[in-house]
């Protein structure tokens, strides 16, 4: 006598084993990690899926053992992002999983080898490409160093808003760190109007209520404001004083991942970049 095993298992094995193929043809880099030299594993750990999907570990292992639980669309949501799916993939975990996406059309995150080249080009001026969470999804050797030693971070820790409000190096090179936080929170709770329902959302800004009192007390004013570029002055550890423009340049048609760039505003802070681009890579 043949068992033929229900459909929902099959459904289940096949979902795990898709998630399985497509975090192991990602490499750290893709998504702004570092690779590392004892790295073992093909593409990403099921822990640093979970990290950029902002859901538990084991909750990720589980999917992944097709154990039996329950998928929401934010989450899949979530893990179509972290995963970098294309349209087609993403319809077919949401088919797997038997739900509806909320968003069939949401465009693929993707930091592409000519983006990362772009960076390197751009250098000694500092850039980086951060998504609409403030997230820093690749970043050049001058960036790396222009407010805090990102290499010395926790990839999680990568994200301007949670650097602003809890890192003492990032904090102490902003010339004026009240008003330019301020301003942050509000273009914060612009972007999350549109990702209300999202775990990563909703677990950044958890983590910065539990972590700063002062973010608490700005984002409660429920301030907004575009994500225009201005002017900043920047105290680095390593050259002084610089005088700096921020510039937004949107990478998609919609208000998403950006490149982000420092242009300098004097002769001083010209060579005060190129002196830092010497610290960088040494």
């Amino acid at each position: 006598m043949t068992t033929v095993a229900p459909e929902s298992d099959v459904r289940r094995h096949e979902l795990a084993e898709f998630l399985r193929s497509r975090r192991e043809r990602i490499t750290p880099e893709q998504v702004g990690l570092p690779h590392g030299r004892r790295r073992r594993t093909p593409g990403l750990r099921r822990e640093e899926v979970a990290h950029l999907s902002a859901v538990g570990v084991t909750w990720y292992t589980w999917l992944e053992q097709a154990r039996e639980i329950q998928v929401s669309a934010q989450v899949l949501d979530a893990l179509a992002r972290a995963l970098q799916m294309d349209r087609s993939e993403r319809t077919h975990l949401f088919a797997l999983a038997g739900a509806t996406d909320p968003n069939p059309d949401a465009p693929c995150p993707t930091v592409t080898p000519s983006m990362r080249a772009m960076l390197d080009q751009l250098e000694p001026l500092p850039a980086c490409i951060q998504n609409s969470r403030y997230d820093i999804l690749a970043y050049n050797r001058t960036y790396g160093r222009l407010l805090c030693d990102l290499d010395a971070l926790a990839p999680e820790d990568r994200n301007c808003m949670w650097l602003a409000f809890t890192n003492d190096d990032w904090r102490a090179a902003v010339a004026d760190l009240p008003d330019v936080n301020r301003t942050m929170a509000a273009k914060f709770r612009a972007s999350m109007a549109g990702h209300l329902a999202e775990p990563a959302w909703k677990t950044l800004l958890s983590r910065l209520e539990n972590g700063s009192p002062e973010f608490r007390e700005i984002w409660a004013r429920h301030e907004v404001v575009d994500q225009s570029g201005r002017e900043k002055y920047i105290r680095n550890a390593h050259v002084g004083l610089l005088h700096l423009e921020h510039t937004n340049l949107w990478l998609g048609p919609s208000p998403g991942p950006r490149l982000v760039t420092y242009v300098p505003l004097d002769a001083a802070s010209r060579a005060g970049l190129e002196r830092l681009l010497e610290v960088a890579v040494v």
